[in-house]
């Protein structure tokens, strides 16, 4: 006798849905494993460590960073803002933990945000979160020991595009947003940009994922959001006034093409900006072993000489 809907009695009914729900639950948590928890920081006992700090409260959307900072000295320290990757769309501020520790043994105060990401939040969002994380350093300078004068930041992929896009809008109010402490500066003292993105309207066709990455922050493609496209590109800001530069990029790199680079480098040296290129030859994007090795030692090095702490 074939059983149909009708004489199958509410309670069966309901059990057969429940376990049709626990299979698909299961099914996407195979697919879809949770991200692993990243690491705490080892964190020696010459730095002071804070988590969680709100920064700035857009539309009521907390935003908050890791800090990291000498524990003995008067200061004022230099300071170095880290900007996580991931697409404009992921990622996590945990991900910089690390460096900024780093950074804090050789003298700096370091700072590891996050903004607001696509695609619910479209540029320039994340744009004016960045510059609401360098406002509120300037105004808590006296707080945390730091020089407002020398203020760096960082980031890779995404977040190198940011900071690069900090380095060369220093004095364009539209992208200032309404993150707080409007009286203080945005502007930053120097960057590296470790294989952030320079032109978007050269993204497509040269990048695996700029198809699906771009529309998500923009609203739209190069065919419907041309505009946006130029705006949001670091090329199309580039003065005499922008802050010194180190681009370190890989000549593999799939995601963000290596002449995305070079056309940003040429064209701040072309504006008699300080501007440097450290290409590593066959590296992708993301750096292991010897390039890694290679990308921080740069970074140290660039801050060091820009940014002066006193060890």
């Amino acid at each position: 006798m074939m059983l149909t809907m009708s004489t199958v009695s509410p309670l069966a009914r309901r059990a057969g849905i429940d376990r049709a729900i626990q299979l698909v639950i299961l099914l996407v948590a195979f697919a879809f494993p949770a991200r692993p928890v990243p690491a705490a920081p080892t964190v020696p006992e010459t730095v002071t460590w804070e988590e969680g700090i709100e920064y700035s409260t857009p539309a009521g959307e907390s935003l908050k960073l890791n800090l990291a900072r000498p524990k003995s000295g008067d200061g004022p320290f230099p300071a170095v803002i880290c900007i996580h990757g991931g697409g404009f769309r992921a990622g996590t501020r945990d991900g910089y933990d690390q460096l900024c520790v780093r950074l804090a043994q050789r003298g700096y105060v370091a700072a590891t945000i996050s903004y607001r990401l696509a695609p619910k939040h479209l540029f320039p969002a994340a744009v004016h979160d960045t510059k609401a994380a360098v406002r509120w350093l300037r105004a808590h300078a006296a707080e945390y020991r730091i020089d407002a004068e020398r203020i760096g930041v960082t980031g890779g992929s995404a977040g190198g595009h940011l900071a690069q896009f900090l380095a060369v809008t220093p004095h364009v109010p539209r992208f200032e947003g309404e993150g707080g402490n409007p009286s203080h500066s945005s502007a930053v003292a120097c960057v590296v940009n470790v294989y952030g993105p320079s032109d978007f309207t050269q993204s497509y066709g040269k990048s695996v994922d700029a198809h699906e990455v771009l529309p998500l922050w923009f609203g739209g493609n190069l065919d419907t959001h041309r505009a946006l496209h130029i705006q949001g590109s670091p090329l199309t800001w580039v003065t005499p006034d922008a802050a010194p530069t180190l681009c370190i990029h890989g000549t593999e790199d799939a995601y963000v093409a290596h002449e995305q680079a070079e056309w940003l480098i040429d064209k701040l040296k072309g504006a008699t900006v300080e501007a440097e290129l450290l290409s590593l030859p066959g590296a992708g994007h993301g750096f292991k072993g010897a390039d890694a090795e290679k990308a921080d030692a740069a970074l140290l090095e660039f801050f060091d000489r820009h940014l002066e702490p006193r060890r």
